[in-house]
């Protein structure tokens, strides 16, 4: 082929499942022989990536190009905007944080500034890939937004890409979310709609089809395909939107029960998904108003703002129920931010993390955390330094994962840290990262993923089944399945809904 080919996949409202089908376009196109890279914009997301050179990135935009065979960059997503406060948000430009804004500020001081990086970044992508697989966020019709809209038809505009409307049929009114939404669009606009995607459909297809010709007769618009309900798939989530399904999976008859903090500034969850398919195991959020109860492990995840949500937990009075669960032999965990709650103190001497002042942690690590300016991002490797409770049996084993956090964590005693980071960002060092007490069983790490080590997993539960008395698990046991054959499932699930043929056809490609 000469040149190069887009589509772009927008939605009819926000969580109708256009990351995960962006996810699988990615996978099929790189199946069928193209060089193929993903693209979003604007991305506003709890959950992120970071790339091999400790740039900050959507969590989708690396999943799929993980999907699509190769390593993400900075311009797959040169604007991600993470929420920090109830109205205040992080942004980070080209993988680097810029500054904190609220939307205001955001969209009369700097929006104007980010069209000329979104054109650069797509233009970077077309020279250098053979197809551009485009994710678009929440709705192209928010008529109070459009006016300085960057990341839906502004961007099929600056990459001459066709659109494909996608919409969730389980949430329902999808005809009318469908036609509705093009009854918004601009004529010009509503040109660039070559195709319709119905997504998330579980029931009789033949009772959809008398839709289905209604919607085409009424618009002019082919539907390319309906795709059922995708519910264990495996591939990361983007955003807390997507907790209240994990919610209905939680196994509450299950032995082994793990409870996480429902934070409000909840961030980078996706350490907790290792868990969510183990035998005998059962997770649930732990939501404001509910009581922790009977856990045998509490996971304290990432968060936006670790002070601000360390003063959540005091003022719901999960403190003292981590505490006397700490007190009953109990495991707790502390990921990243929720690693820093779990230290001694909190210090904030510039005002960088919340403006309220410094805070004194659970005191449950020795470990004490102090913010400054700067954020570390990196994708790193390390070795288990921890000589104690079900550790010993992970010494000096390899561990791989990645930071995202700011502050930095000092640990009072040289014996209690966890890990030692030995590569960051591709440079060797040696970083001290983490921290343990309690004989093993109240740890703490900034190393997101350390569970997506079969390794650490392995152990660790077999220290919590242990406890239960219950046999200990193999690896044959896991549900672990490799990340490429999730792609691999996904990818084939997607192909067969879709009229291929007809989207490569709408994209000016001969392959189908």
């Amino acid at each position: 082929m000469t040149g190069s080919a887009a589509i772009m996949l927008q939605g009819t409202a926000s969580n109708v499942g256009k990351s995960i089908l962006c996810t699988a376009l990615c996978r099929i196109f790189y199946q069928d022989g193209f060089k193929t890279a993903p693209f979003k914009a604007q991305n506003m997301a709890l959950n992120s990536a970071v790339t091999p050179d400790g740039g900050e990135i959507g969590r989708a935009q690396g999943v799929q190009a993980e999907a699509a065979g190769i390593m993400p960059t900075v311009c797959m997503n040169p604007i991600l905007l993470k929420p920090k406060e109830d109205m205040c948000a992080q942004v980070i430009v080209m993988g680097v944080p810029l500054g904190d804004m609220s939307a205001g500020e955001y969209r009369s001081d700097y929006i104007y500034q980010a069209e000329p990086i979104v054109r650069q970044c797509i233009d970077r992508l077309k020279e250098e890939y053979e197809v551009l697989v485009i994710e678009g966020a929440g709705s192209p019709a928010e008529v109070n937004l459009k006016d300085t809209d960057i990341v839906n038809m502004k961007t099929a505009e600056l990459a001459d890409s066709p659109v494909i409307l996608v919409a969730d049929i389980d949430r329902g009114g999808v005809f009318a979310s469908l036609i509705g939404t093009l009854e918004l669009l601009e004529p010009r606009e509503r040109q660039r709609v070559k195709g319709f995607i119905i997504n998330k459909f579980r029931g009789d297809i033949n009772l959809l089809k008398p839709g289905l010709e209604f919607l085409e007769k009424r618009t002019g618009i082919p539907v390319l395909g309906v795709i059922p309900y995708l519910c264990d798939h495996g591939i990361d989530a983007e955003d807390s939107v997507c907790l209240a399904d994990i919610e209905k999976g939680w196994n509450r008859g299950a032995p082994v029960q793990i409870a996480v903090i429902a934070l409000p500034r909840i961030s980078n969850f996706t350490d907790i998904n290792p868990f969510l398919n183990l035998p005998d195991t059962g997770v649930r959020f732990v939501k404001k108003g509910e009581k922790i109860g009977l856990a045998d492990v509490v996971i304290i995840p990432g968060t936006k703002n670790s002070i601000l949500d360390l003063l959540y937990l005091k003022e719901e009075g999960y403190c003292e129920e981590i505490l006397d669960l700490a007190g009953k032999n109990k495991y707790i965990v502390g990921i990243c931010g929720g690693y820093q709650m779990l230290g001694e103190k909190l210090l904030d001497p510039y005002g960088t993390e919340a403006g309220v002042g410094s805070q004194t942690g659970l005191g449950l690590l020795p470990c004490v955390t102090t913010y400054y300016s700067t954020k570390s991002t990196h994708q790193v490797e390390a070795a288990v330094t921890a000589d104690v409770g079900f550790w010993r049996e992970l010494k000096s084993q390899f561990v791989k994962g990645y930071e995202i956090h700011m502050g930095e964590t000092e640990v009072r005693r040289e014996g209690d840290c966890l890990l030692q980071i030995n590569k960051r960002s591709g440079v060797e060092v040696q970083i001290k990262d983490g921290s343990l007490n309690f004989n093993g069983r109240v740890f703490g790490t900034h190393v997101h993923g350390i569970f997506d080590n079969m390794n650490v997993l392995l152990s660790f539960i077999n220290s919590v089944r242990r406890d239960k008395s219950l046999s200990s698990l193999k690896k044959t046991d896991l549900n672990f399945s490799a990340k490429e054959e999730k792609y691999e499932r996904l990818a084939d699930t997607v192909r067969r809904s879709l009229d291929m043929k007809k989207l490569y056809e709408i994209m000016g490609l001969g392959k189908a």
